[in-house]
């Protein structure tokens, strides 16, 4: 076992101070605790978060809602106003994992969970985001459950999260506080980083940036909607998932709302699959080509290749059963 320092913040104040300089803050630590039990993480320090008022849900005044950072995502997802007005969160969150690890899990340490590659969780393997610079293994290796989109040449893993996937669908923005003072607001989809050269790092966060807050803004118009592929009906990832939200008025879409997991290293929102939906008949036509859109620059890998197809074949049968 690698020895590391343990601090207990009582305060947001307290936790910047302690993680500086390389702290790591752990809340539920269901995912940090599996990768130092691996040796995968080795951290020097963890700061203790769990104790931290940043466990609310509340409306705020422009209609949406904001989350606190350390809310359970079993909490999260039976909260009225979740399931009233984000339905697709709540369904998203009671896709993921079992209802233990729910219970446990916090909602910034789901945004930050790390991938399920089996070559990254495998220390005598090649994963260039373990050990910049040594190799991907799933490159020609065992690659079924790896990416299609936005991958590279240094890295093919996919983000494991089903609540991301809905919060980028939903236009979430993270709320963290800096390590300087002050807090700083990102856009879910500029809180993640393609892997390009540097697949090691995942995110924009700044060292000892922390997050304490997910804001949503009020939910889209029309229907919505998270449908999860799996190998199994519970305690497995993604081979593909889909966040929609669409509406409809007198057979013509007027607003698409399009997020994926399970195809990409980040929740993957298509605006050109939303834009191809917009403003067209609601229909088979209209939704092959939202699927060629997302699916122009996919590239399967050998053992993933079947991921293409079933993308678009979930896609397809979400928008039908969102516009029926």
């Amino acid at each position: 076992m690698k020895p590391f320092d343990y601090a207990r913040a009582a305060s947001v104040e307290e936790a910047l101070t302690a993680g500086a300089g390389g702290g790591r803050y752990i809340a539920g630590g269901t995912n940090l605790i599996d990768l130092m039990k691996l040796q995968v993480e080795t951290p020097a320090r963890l700061v203790d978060i769990s104790r931290l008022a940043l466990d609310g849900v509340e409306q705020i005044a422009d209609g949406g809602v904001r989350i606190g950072a350390l809310v359970p995502n079993s909490d999260l997802a039976a909260h009225p106003l979740i399931r009233a007005q984000y339905p697709m969160l709540s369904r998203a969150l009671l896709a993921g994992a079992s209802a233990q690890l729910r219970n446990k899990a916090s909602t910034a340490g789901n945004l930050l969970q790390r991938t399920r590659c089996y070559y990254f969780y495998e220390t005598a393997a090649a994963c260039n985001k373990r050990e910049p610079g040594s190799g991907c293994d799933a490159i020609g290796g065992f690659n079924r459950i790896h990416a299609v989109l936005g991958a590279s040449a240094s890295c093919i893993a996919t983000h494991p999260s089903d609540m991301a996937v809905a919060l980028r669908a939903l236009d979430a923005v993270v709320v963290t506080a800096l390590p300087e003072g002050g807090e700083r607001r990102i856009a879910l989809g500029d809180l993640y980083r393609l892997p390009g050269d540097t697949p090691e790092i995942e995110t924009n966060l700044q060292p000892g940036e922390l997050i304490t807050a997910i804001e949503l803004p009020p939910p889209p118009p029309g229907r919505q909607l998270y449908r999860k592929v799996r190998d199994r009906a519970s305690y497995a990832f993604a081979l593909v998932s889909v966040a929609a939200a669409v509406a409809v008025e007198d057979g013509v879409v007027t607003s698409a709302r399009l997020a994926f997991g399970g195809l990409a290293p980040m929740p993957w929102r298509c605006a050109e699959a939303e834009a191809t939906l917009v403003g067209k008949p609601a229909g088979t036509e209209a939704f092959e080509a939202a699927a060629e859109a997302l699916l122009r620059d996919a590239r399967g890998y050998g053992h993933n290749d079947f991921k293409i197809v079933l993308a678009r074949r979930t896609l397809i049968a979400c928008l039908r059963d969102l516009t029926a």
